[in-house]
């Protein structure tokens, strides 16, 4: 990727009409097919990246859907078996947007194809398969084939300037981290049974779904990456309606999950995730504290970010946070859009996610995240349901081995948690 947050673009469109193309095939058309095609149409409506993508074709079960999907979005073919893609010669980039039960095993084909790949998140649905799929990557790289994992959150504009606010040592030395990650849709005990809510398909409940953009998030504004754990999670409606009618079936995964840690510089750092926060729609809640400063930002008020400087001198009449409406030409992104102030949406940052994929492509060097990021994603979301299947345990993250059931000894006020 170019530098933080500044994609190749030219303010209302301009287009990449002479740019050779990039042929995209994706795998899933729901919520989050949706929401990779709106980024791949904008990508090339509202930025000018040395490649430019085209819509090549669909892959659904459900070829009626699918079509449905694909005459609206302008997709140019559907496929009903994903595995046709990697025999089309026209297919360059596969993008993976179905169930985490099927990333690795699409994934390493694809790859292994010499196809490039956008993987949605999480990875995996476990640390074997992320490894798996990440030595994949590495050795496709070597052949010029590249991989990203769509932890798109790291596009959202306010939150690539809060990255460069820390970068830039704005806020000194880091103390504390909170971040939280707050839905309610599962809320109501009546809502149906879906893939969402099995551990076979999803891996994880709030943990994998929600919680791993925060875990990501964290690392991406900090630089640092979590050593170890301590969690605990529930699940509330341990059995919900069948869609279809005709009875219940068990939810096994969680509903919401509690944990703290420590970052690999030492910063103490506490997560929650849950999907029964009532009220509370789609809150991810990020706030850094340093020794000179803070930030503070919610998805729920995405162009805005809070910035407090100064730390504890000159006048304390006036100290407080600043509100800064994200949305300025020299702003991440946001020069590519609109005049300041005409905000921006949760799609765009799907826009930001393929256009920096396009050039990190066309480039020849490795986008971010990479899935060695996701892996490590992985490997937190797998030590803190190991903490919470062993009361809470503190359970420590290797950064290169899959953090395993072996419960080690919590840390005392003597010997701080690493």
């Amino acid at each position: 990727m170019s530098a933080i947050g500044t994609p190749h673009g030219t303010p209302r469109g301009g287009g990449a009409a002479g740019a050779p193309e990039l042929r995209v095939g994706m795998v899933g058309y729901a919520f989050m097919g949706m929401a990779h095609s709106q980024g791949w149409r904008n990508a090339r409506s509202f930025f000018t990246p040395p490649l430019r993508p085209r819509l090549t074709a669909l892959v659904g079960r459900d070829r009626e859907a699918a079509a449905d999907v694909a005459d609206r979005f302008g997709w140019q073919d559907v496929e009903t078996d994903w595995r046709a893609l990697l025999e089309r010669d026209d297919i360059d980039l596969i993008d993976i947007c179905t169930p985490g039960d099927t990333h690795a095993e699409i994934a390493v084909a694809a790859l292994e194809a010499g196809k490039h790949v956008l993987c949605e998140k999480p990875l995996a649905n476990t640390v074997a398969e992320a490894e798996t799929m990440a030595a994949a990557a590495r050795a496709a790289a070597g052949r010029g084939v590249r991989s990203m994992v769509g932890f798109t959150y790291r596009r959202v504009p306010a939150l690539a300037l809060a990255r460069r606010l820390v970068a830039e040592g704005r806020l000194g030395e880091l103390r504390h981290v909170r971040a939280q990650y707050l839905q309610d849709w599962l809320t109501d005990p009546s809502v149906p049974m879906s893939w969402r809510m099995t551990r076979e398909r999803a891996g994880s409940g709030a943990l994998g779904d929600i919680g791993a953009h925060i875990v990501d998030l964290t690392r991406y504004l900090t630089g640092e990456h979590l050593v170890g754990v301590t969690a605990l999670g529930d699940t509330f409606v341990r059995e919900r309606p069948l869609p279809e009618g005709g009875g219940t079936a068990p939810v096994t995964v969680d509903d919401a999950v509690v944990f703290i840690g420590r970052l690999s510089d030492g910063t103490p750092a506490t997560f929650e995730a849950t999907r029964c926060a009532t009220g509370r729609k789609n809150a991810i809640r990020i706030e850094l504290n340093g020794s000179r400063g803070s930030l503070a930002f919610d998805f729920e008020d995405m162009n805005v970010l809070h910035l407090h400087e100064g730390g504890t001198d000159g006048d304390t009449t006036t100290r407080g946070f600043t509100r800064i409406l994200v949305t300025e030409p020299d702003h991440p992104y946001a020069g590519a859009w609109w005049p300041p102030g005409h905000v921006l949406g949760y799609e765009h940052a799907f826009a930001h996610q393929a256009t920096d994929l396009l050039i990190a492509i066309a480039e020849g060097t490795d986008p971010e995240p990479s899935f060695e990021d996701g892996l490590h994603v992985q490997r937190v979301l797998d030590a803190v349901q190991n903490s919470v299947e062993r009361g809470s345990a503190w359970t420590a993250i290797d950064p290169g081995v899959p953090a395993g059931p072996a419960e080690s000894s919590p840390p005392t006020k003597e010997e701080p948690i690493p």
